[in-house]
């Protein structure tokens, strides 16, 4: 691995790589992130109703080595009684494993940098989202893959090895056909231990480009004002997200896309906002900059009205004048998976056609348009939405099968 450049202010470890929490629902993915970092990620009333995880969530943690026994933790006293020494910051993006919520589990894998595939060893692999989840990681070009072999607790050893012989015959010709598979029981935290080492191995830190333009990709957005709050108290809004190149400082005039949508003269135009960082955090850790890995948070001067609960989901922001182009119309060149997943039954996948309805993920927004010209491997489709992505990026598509979105390939834009 690279060598560590993990950034602190007061004395706290800072994450640096986004790490993704993924798989079928109820395999364990929220729990592995509690035992690791204290956090329970399903914060919204709904997810605490339901006991899901609807929204992304995010929650941070730091590894760490014992110096007595080499044993990884994330405690500062090892199980041996010896002092633990930070080693990396780690930022999780806990994704939905519910059919439902496909399209924000994309949205979150736009964000990772490396993924925990979590298939649990009491059921049969795979099931229809650990196919899904894993195919989007193929789509979203996430490579670096631990796959987590859960709920070892609940099974002997004759049901474990033929778990792993499914999971092992699953990923086969697949870009995890050569990840690890960690066996752990999360409820008990059994073998957290060996986890946290094969993070340090398999999942490095990226090489990040500061001096790129920055994109922060906008996953929340919120009003922290009180109720009654005092007109000289309030604050401007607040989004949180992740910072994908280039770097961000307090003071900077920024520019958000795709903006705000507005009528002119009957007709339909998406208009940017602007605005200026007033402050920046990592962690909860107020800093002078913002740097790509881990999710971070900004404040600006705009109208908390704008950014209260969840509004600006899905925008980019980046410096005024130095943003990616808005898409309100796609031309793509597709590619498709040979068939489609997600269901108990996979169907053949048949080519998109002209006016069939299609959903686009870009980077952490979605759009759902219509195609309006289909010819072999190219399309063209105009957007509800717009979006806001450079030119040449991956968009994944997902088509109505049934009921149900499901995911079919990615567009390259041309």
């Amino acid at each position: 691995m690279a060598k560590n450049k993990t950034k602190k202010k007061d004395d706290k470890i800072l994450p640096e790589v986004n790490i993704g929490a993924i798989g079928h629902i109820a395999h364990g993915k929220t729990t592995i992130v509690k035992q690791l970092t204290g956090k329970k990620t399903q914060e919204h009333s709904e997810e605490v109703k339901r006991g899901l995880t609807i929204r992304l969530g995010y929650a941070d943690f730091v590894i760490k080595k014992c110096e007595k026994c080499d044993k990884y933790t994330v405690k500062d006293v090892c199980s041996c009684d010896g002092k633990a020494k930070s080693i990396r910051g780690i930022s999780f993006v806990d994704a939905p494993g519910h059919e439902t919520l496909m399209a924000t589990m994309l949205s979150g894998a736009a964000t990772m940098d490396g993924a925990l595939l979590v298939i649990a060893a009491n059921e049969e692999c795979p099931q229809p989202q650990t196919k899904e989840h894993l195919l989007a990681l193929e789509i979203s070009g996430v490579k670096n893959i631990i796959i987590v072999q859960n709920k070892i607790d609940l099974v002997d050893d004759e049901k474990a090895n033929e778990n792993y012989n499914q999971i092992k015959s699953f990923v086969k010709g697949t870009i995890a056909e050569k990840a690890p598979i960690i066996p752990i029981s999360a409820q008990f935290k059994a073998n957290l231990d060996v986890l946290l080492e094969t993070i340090e191995k398999v999942i490095p830190t990226p090489k990040r480009d500061l001096k790129a333009e920055p994109y922060f990709l906008v996953v929340r957005s919120f009003d922290v004002n009180k109720p009654g709050e005092e007109i000289k108290s309030l604050k401007g809004g607040v989004v949180g997200g992740i910072l994908n190149q280039g770097k961000l400082k307090k003071g900077d005039k920024i520019e958000i896309l795709p903006g705000r949508r507005d009528e002119v003269e009957n007709k339909v135009i998406w208009k940017p906002y602007f605005s200026e960082i007033t402050e920046v955090s990592i962690a909860g850790v107020k800093q002078d900059e913002i740097v790509p890995g881990g999710s971070g948070g900004i404040c600006t001067k705009l109208d908390p009205s704008i950014t209260k609960s969840d509004s600006l989901v899905g925008q980019v922001i980046g410096k005024k004048g130095k943003m990616p182009p808005v898409w309100e119309k796609l031309k793509l060149e597709v590619n498709l998976l040979d068939r489609v997943v997600g269901s108990r039954e996979e169907i053949k996948m048949e080519p998109l056609k002209t006016n069939e309805l299609v959903m686009v993920n870009a980077w952490t927004a979605r759009s759902v348009g219509v195609i309006t010209s289909s010819r072999e491997n190219e399309i063209e489709m105009s957007l509800k939405l717009p979006i806001c992505i450079p030119k040449g990026n991956r968009v994944v598509l997902s088509r109505k099968v049934g009921h149900k979105w499901r995911l079919v390939g990615y567009g390259i834009i041309k």
